[in-house]
């Protein structure tokens, strides 16, 4: 089997280690990811092709690809005539993603309301830092928001 897409050393590993930080994944994991992200043509890579190019087990290639599969990084399909799985990149994560910060950040937000009412109660005090802080949430929930309309 030969490799099916064209990948540049350098990117891909810049690609490996960048996305298995951000995302947390394992190292095979991160290397799939990677290695998916130059299928520009979106033709799919199977799973035997991920065994042969990455030298992994193909055992070690399935956990990785169920960790991706999810966390919604990926996505399989099948091919009419043909028992293969094909993966890709889930266009759709960069949305997943945003999506979960933004909750995230109305979270810290809440929390932070709550402990803010709870020390009124004690003590009439006022944080600027703190209001500083909720201002910045705020702002940059209502950006992520427009930018993900957008999307």
């Amino acid at each position: 089997m030969h490799k099916s897409i064209e990948i540049d050393e350098k990117i891909f590993q810049d690609a490996v280690k960048f996305y298995g930080t951000v995302f947390n994944l394992p190292p095979l994991a991160s290397k799939i990811y990677a290695y998916l992200l130059f299928d520009y043509e979106k033709m799919g890579i199977t799973f035997d092709e991920f065994v042969e190019v990455l030298s992994a087990s193909k055992s070690s290639v399935s956990t990785s690809i169920s960790l991706l599969l999810s966390s919604q990084l990926i996505v399989d399909h099948n091919k009419m005539d043909e028992r293969k799985r094909y993966f890709f990149i889930n266009d759709e994560y960069k949305k997943i993603r945003f999506e979960k910060i933004v909750q995230k950040m109305k979270d810290e937000l809440k929390l932070l309301d709550d402990l803010d009412n709870f020390k009124k109660v004690k003590d009439d005090g006022y944080d600027e830092k703190i209001e500083a802080y909720k201002a910045l949430l705020d702002k940059n929930i209502i950006n992520i928001q427009e930018s993900l309309n957008k999307l």
